[in-house]
C-alpha cells in the first residue's frame, strides 16, 4: 500500500481503452477474458466483502509494514529479522473463521511485500519464512484451510522491492536509503517476479486473484498531470503467464490509475469509487470491471503497536454498506501481531460484523448497486425486484424520499422482522412513512417489493 512519503449492474465486456499519459505501460493492447474468468468475476462481485491480511517479519517492529522505508533500514540489517521471525501462535483455522464469521467470502494474503520478504516456500529468494526459525509455508497452510472452510483466496504480491539489488529503485519514489548499490536490472526483476508468480499459480491450489501493488512508485505522484511509468513493467507478459497457469484468476493492480487491458478488477485505496480524500484516487471508476475499495480497521496496514484508532463496528458497517450502493466490494485490513495472531480488537471488531451480517448480509451480498446517488438518508442496494433502503444517517423528518419510478411498488416492510411501513407512489418516486418506526442506530433496513 502506498503512504503519505515521510518526505446498477456489473457488464461483462472486454476491456478497451484509449491511451492516455495517466495509464501504465500497456504492452498488447487486446485481451479476452475466458468463460471461466467471466464466471469468476460474477462471483468476485456477488462476494461482496473480504479480510485482507497485512503480515510478514515488518510486523516484529510494530510500526507498519512501511517500516523499512520510513527509517531506512539498510538490507544487512533488515535481514536479521529472518533469524529471530518465530510466529508460535499462527493458527490459519483461527485466521479464516474470523473471516468467515465476519460474513466475508474471500481472503487476499500478502505472499510478498515490499521489503521482499516471500510468505512462501518460494525457490527464487532464501529470504523467506521457510528460513527462518519458524519455518512452515504459512501460505501452504492458508491455501488448505481456505479450502476446508470454503473461503476464497487472492494473492498480494509487491512488484516493488526495496530489498533486491535487481529492482530498478534508482527511479524509484522509495527504497533509497536501503544500502543497494548495483542501481538495478529489470530484465532480471522480471524473470524473477514471473517465476514466483508460477509458483504461487501452480502449487497452491485454485487462485481468485493476484493483487498487485507498487506500479506508482515508478510514477509521478498522484494528481501529476503525467503519470506515466518510467520503466516499462511488460505487464503483457505477466498479465498473459497469470490467465495461462489459470485463466479464471482475477488480476488487479494498485496503480491509481485507469484500468489497462488484462486486468479484471479496479481497486481503490482508502476511498470509495468516485471519491478521492486520500489523494490517491484520481482514476475513473470503471464502468466494465468489478470494482473494490480496500480500508484499514486503524490507521495501519501492517500492524502497528501503537496505532489505537479502531474504527467502530458501525462505521465498518456503514463502509461496507456505502460500498455496495457503489456496486463495489470491500476489502477489509487485519495485520497480526508477530506472534501470528489477529489483535483481539480486530477479532471483537469482526465478531460484532459478522452478526450484523448474519441478519443482513443478503441486502450485500449479490446485491447490485448504482440505482441512485446517496441521499440524505442513506443508500439503496437491489436484489431480483427488491430494493434494500438503508437508512444510516441521523434522520429527524417523519419520512423519507425515494427517487424510484417506473413500476409498481406493492410492498414496503422492515427487513427481517416483516413489519409493515406505510408508503405512498407518486411519478417521481416514493415516500416511506417513518411514524411509529424505531430506526436502528447502526442500520434500518425496509425492503421493496415491485411488481
Amino acid at each position: 500500500m502506498i503512504r503519505t512519503f515521510l518526505l446498477g449492474g456489473f457488464v461483462f465486456c472486454t476491456l478497451s481503452l484509449l491511451a492516455q499519459t495517466n495509464r501504465p505501460n500497456q504492452g498488447n493492447q487486446t485481451y479476452h477474458p475466458t468463460p471461466e474468468n467471466i464466471s469468476a468475476r460474477k462471483q468476485f462481485q456477488e462476494n461482496r466483502f473480504g479480510l485482507f491480511i497485512h503480515w510478514g517479519v515488518s510486523s516484529m517492529l510494530g510500526s507498519g509494514e512501511w517500516v523499512m522505508q520510513n527509517r531506512n533500514i539498510k538490507v544487512k540489517d533488515y535481514l536479521r529479522l529472518k533469524e529471530t521471525f518465530y510466529p508460535s501462535q499462527f493458527n490459519a483455522a483461527e485466521w479464516v473463521g474470523a473471516a468467515k464469521n465476519a460474513g466475508m467470502k474471500y481472503i487476499v494474503f500478502i505472499t510478498r511485500h515490499h521489503d521482499g520478504f516471500s510468505n512462501w516456500d518460494t525457490k527464487q529468494s532464501d529470504w523467506k519464512i521457510t528460513n527462518t526459525p519458524y519455518g512452515k509455508d504459512v501460505l501452504k497452510m492458508l491455501a488448505d484451510e481456505c479450502k476446508k472452510q470454503g473461503m476464497q483466496l487472492g494473492l498480494y504480491y509487491s512488484t516493488l522491492d526495496w530489498f533486491r539489488e535487481d529492482y530498478p529503485y534508482t527511479t524509484g519514489r522509495t527504497g533509497q536509503g536501503t544500502g543497494r548499490k548495483s542501481g538495478g536490472n529489470y530484465d532480471s526483476y522480471l524473470q524473477f517476479m514471473k517465476a514466483q508468480l508460477t509458483e504461487l499459480l501452480t502449487n497452491y491450489g485454485d487462485i481468485m486473484s493476484i493483487w498487485f501493488d507498487g506500479h506508482w512508485d515508478q510514477t509521478n505522484p498522484e494528481g501529476s498531470t503525467d503519470r506515466s511509468s518510467r520503466i516499462n513493467w511488460k505487464y503483457e507478459e505477466i498479465y498473459s503467464l497469470i490467465h495461462q497457469l489459470q485463466p479464471q484468476c482475477l488480476i488487479g493492480n494498485n496503480h491509481h490509475l485507469d484500468p489497462i487491458p488484462g486486468e479484471d478488477f479496479q481497486m481503490f485505496e482508502k476511498d470509495l469509487p468516485g471519491q478521492n480524500h486520500t489523494g490517491l484516487s484520481f482514476q475513473k471508476p470503471s464502468d466494465q470491471l468489478p470494482l473494490e475499495t480496500c480500508e484499514t480497521m486503524n490507521n495501519s496496514w501492517g500492524y502497528n503497536i501503537t496505532d489505537h484508532a479502531y474504527k467502530s463496528t458501525r462505521q465498518i458497517i456503514h463502509y461496507l454498506v456505502k460500498a455496495a450502493a457503489l456496486n463495489t466490494n470491500l476489502l477489509l485490513n487485519v495485520g497480526p501481531m508477530p506472534n501470528g495472531k489477529i489483535q483481539p480488537e480486530n477479532i471483537d471488531t469482526l465478531k460484532r460484523v459478522g452478526v450484523w451480517m448474519e441478519k443482513f448480509g443478503s441486502t450485500i451480498r449479490g446485491t447490485y448497486g448504482n440505482i441512485l446517488p446517496a441521499q440524505e438518508w442513506g443508500v439503496l442496494t437491489a436484489k431480483d425486484n427488491s430494493h434494500f433502503v438503508h437508512i444510516i444517517e441521523s434522520h429527524q423528518k417523519p419520512f423519507i424520499f425515494i427517487p424510484l419510478s417506473g413500476k409498481q411498488l406493492t410492498k414496503a416492510t422492515i427487513y427481517m422482522s416483516g413489519k409493515s411501513v406505510k408508503f405512498k407512489q407518486v411519478p417521481e418516486g416514493v415516500f416511506l412513512y417513518l411514524d411509529g418506526i424505531a430506526l436502528d442506530s447502526i442500520d434500518t433496513v425496509v425492503q421493496l417489493i415491485w411488481q
